[in-house]
């Protein structure tokens, strides 16, 4: 096992019919939770590590971790326990269909592959995921699923599927692990279409890992002197070499005008902060539709004057031909 653990107790995963993130019930009867017990020493101030399972390894090394599953549903359930591929996209973290493996899937051994739990009974499951020697190098994704899936009544055209899920993030290659990174860029405001003004700002993954950027967001020297904030802010997981929004929408009281934002992002142990002077204004439409207006007066008032020039030079023949 590489180096040594640290037992947490942070609940993390889905509850859901389909792939997701936040506990949730699938049907009245149907919810099963999820949690990461151990992470490393090495990681305890990392708060991903708390979530996920998060390291670096070189080909032929294990590691193992402890992982708690909850039937939080109110009656009794057979819990499945099976590894799923998953991948970082420009859409972020996105979980494969069903039980979909990758080379990483292969790796993965479960103490249990399936669990009978009572009513908010919890049971621990030792991981371990031994690397294969020829493995690809680079971060490797995929997902610890526990998932309850009753028998299915054939008269019923909808079948329900709850499940919560663990994320993997396996960083594989000689040496050190990829140093983490990134940068923060073109911090502008706006206001939408139904009247919310929105920060925004680009993530550019400079490092060799994913990242998962939460944050907060205050505004200051608006107009007459206000400040607003702080606000949370989140973006989706962001794979090396990526870019993607971090965007945050504010209380739709906020007055337009000049503003100070101060933007802070971080991923685990990584920390960023930009901040400018941004404008809230109206929607985009509204200005388009104000410039199409502009426009219109422009040219109807061109026109009354080219009318008028035209009936003074002929006022002005006549007279000369009375002459």
């Amino acid at each position: 096992m590489a180096g040594l653990l640290l037992a947490v107790s942070l609940l993390v995963g889905s509850v859901a019919p389909v792939a997701a993130e936040e506990p949730r019930r699938a049907s009245d009867d149907l919810s099963v939770g999820i949690r990461l017990v151990d992470a490393p020493v090495s990681r305890r101030e990392d708060n991903r590590a708390h979530r996920y399972i998060i390291d670096h390894i070189k080909p032929a090394e294990q590691i193992r971790r402890r992982i708690a599953v909850t039937n939080l549903s109110d009656t009794r359930h057979r819990v499945r326990l099976y590894p799923a591929a998953a991948a970082v996209h420009k859409d972020g973290f996105t979980f494969a269909p069903g039980r979909r493996g990758n080379e990483l899937t292969r790796w993965v051994t479960l103490e249990h592959s399936e669990l009978v739990l009572e009513p908010d009974e919890t049971a621990t499951v030792w991981t371990e995921i031994t690397v294969a020697k020829d493995a690809t190098g680079g971060e490797h994704y995929g997902v610890i699923w526990a998932e309850i899936s009753p028998k299915r009544d054939p008269s019923q055209q909808v079948h329900h599927v709850a499940r919560a899920g663990v994320r993997i993030y396996l960083s594989v290659g000689p040496g050190g692990e990829p140093r983490s990174d990134f940068r923060i860029e073109d911090l502008t405001g706006a206001r939408a279409k139904n009247g919310v003004p929105v920060v925004t700002a680009r993530v550019k993954n400079t490092g060799g890992r994913a990242l998962d950027l939460t944050g907060k967001l205050t505004l200051s020297h608006g107009p007459g002197g206000v400040s607003a904030g702080p606000f949370n802010v989140q973006a989706v997981t962001v794979g090396p070499g990526r870019s993607a929004p971090a965007t945050t929408s504010l209380d739709p009281r906020l007055p337009d005008g000049a503003w100070t934002a101060q933007l802070t992002l971080a991923s685990g142990l990584v920390t960023r902060e930009t901040s400018g002077r941004i404008s809230i204004g109206t929607p985009q439409s509204a200005r388009r539709g104000g410039g199409n207006s502009r426009m219109a007066m422009v040219t109807v008032g061109s026109l009354v004057s080219v009318a008028a020039t035209a009936v003074l030079a002929y006022a002005y023949r006549r007279r000369s031909h009375s002459r």
